[in-house]
């Protein structure tokens, strides 16, 4: 299994909306902000490639809103998927499989598109693999979450008979696990991919970013703060004696890294990219 690096949006976000708690004179030492405390983020997909699957976890933004919705998002630069996969020598008709971490709207979407007519699955041909917790909670959000819900991200999959929801924990794919977590959002999936070159740990919104690796750098839109430090920490101890390869889906500056056992804790190691470990 091959693991690709693709980048649909180059974006911004508030620091304090990224760091929670955690002060800018802190967290400003090690990922910048400009004055106006906005940070640079992205939204990173992993491409997996096997002997016979094509996998995608999360798709980003889309093109499904008007542009204000995207201007409030400090969105700088936007990449669509088929040319991003077309760079690697696919098409999205090739794709088997979606993994959706979960239904916020930068990490699905882009699995739908308008064709000029109508809303089409954008992979007609792959398997959507999502939360059956996430799907439930996304349905009837709580009002801190429900603007990031969209239903026309989702209903034509359903219609098209292509969402399969994962209720338990384990190989959803071969070579593909999954667990779940409920900090930051009831039921995100996050998915291992166990190769050759390791165990590739896709965090999604889970540990966004290297700088947030120490346990109490959370997002203040994680919904469940003290659940996120309890599931961060056991995980934490488990990519380290796994020797995890972190794959993070949002930091602008680090795209992998390895885990470090030091005087303060578990922390970030030797960053690299995925091109790096076939090389």
């Amino acid at each position: 299994m091959r693991i690709h690096s693709l980048i649909s949006e180059f974006w911004h976000m508030d620091g304090g909306v990224a760091f929670g708690v955690v002060p800018r004179s802190i967290w400003g030492n090690q990922y910048p902000s400009g004055a106006d405390n906005l940070i640079p983020i992205v939204n990173r997909i992993l491409l997996a490639e096997s002997d016979n699957r094509l996998i995608l976890v999360d798709t980003g933004f889309g093109h499904k809103r008007d542009e204000k919705y995207y201007q409030y998002k400090y969105i700088t630069q936007r990449n669509s998927l088929p040319a991003l996969l077309n760079a690697q020598g696919f098409s999205p008709e090739e794709v088997t499989d979606v993994i959706f971490t979960h239904l916020h709207d930068d990490h699905c979407g882009g699995a739908v598109v308008h064709n000029g007519i109508g809303l089409v699955p954008q992979f007609p041909n792959a398997t959507h693999w999502l939360s059956g917790r996430q799907y439930r909670w996304a349905t009837e959000p709580n009002a801190r979450e429900s603007a990031s819900y969209f239903h026309d991200n989702i209903d034509v999959l359903f219609q098209s008979g292509l969402i399969t929801l994962v209720e338990e924990p384990g190989e959803i794919i071969p070579g593909v696990e999954v667990f779940f977590t409920d900090g930051h959002t009831g039921g995100q999936m996050i998915p291992l991919f166990h190769s050759l070159q390791g165990t590739v740990a896709f965090l999604a919104d889970f540990i966004p970013s290297k700088v947030h690796l120490p346990v109490p750098y959370l997002a203040s839109v994680d919904i469940q703060p003290l659940k996120a430090l309890e599931e961060k920490t056991a995980y934490l101890k488990r990519a380290l004696g796994e020797q995890h390869l972190l794959f993070f889906q949002h930091d602008y500056f680090n795209e992998m890294c390895r885990l470090s056992d030091t005087p303060k804790g578990i922390r970030g190691g030797e960053s690299f990219t995925a091109a790096s470990l076939y090389s």
